[in-house]
Order: structure tokens, then sequence, then C-alpha cells
């Protein structure tokens, strides 16, 4: 535990913001499941909009440096490729 009082705060600030991350990435998974779960159903107006959210938040996440731009890119691709293989 750190003695100095800036110290102190610091690691409760990173505790925070450990927290809101974490909290960030559990909805966007949440999202994720949702719009798979369309697809599986091949229920296609549903994921389409699922889609639009999801990617919504995954851009809201790499504004705010919770994910990284590559990994947000990666799996909007893979998400309009099911969606793509869906209605083709």
């Amino acid at each position: 535990m750190p003695n100095i009082k800036s110290a102190k705060k610091r690691v409760l600030v990173n505790g925070a913001k450990a927290r809101q991350n974490q909290m960030c990435k559990s909805a966007i998974k949440t999202y994720i499941k949702n719009f798979e779960a369309f697809v599986e159903a091949g229920d296609v107006e549903s994921a389409k909009s699922a889609l639009n959210i999801v990617n919504k938040k995954l851009d809201q996440a790499v504004a705010k440096n919770t994910l990284k731009l590559n990994m947000v890119s990666r799996k909007k691709s893979q998400m309009a490729k099911k969606l793509n293989s869906l209605t083709a």
C-alpha cells in the first residue's frame, strides 16, 4: 500500500477506471451475443439494428481508449461478414 497521498489517490482512481472499463467491455460482449443470437435465428432486420448498436458501442469504446482500434475493426468486419452471409 502506498504511503504518499498522491499515490493513494492513483490507486483509487485506477481501480475506478478499471471497473468502468470492465463494465463497458461486459456490455459490449452482451450486445455482440444479442447480435449473434439474431443471426442464428435468421432474423435479418433485428440483426441489422443490433449490428448498428454494436458498432456504435465499439466506436465509443475506441474513443475512450477502452478497446484498441484494430481489435474493434476486426470485430466489426467479422460481424458484417456474418450478416452479409445471412442475407446472401
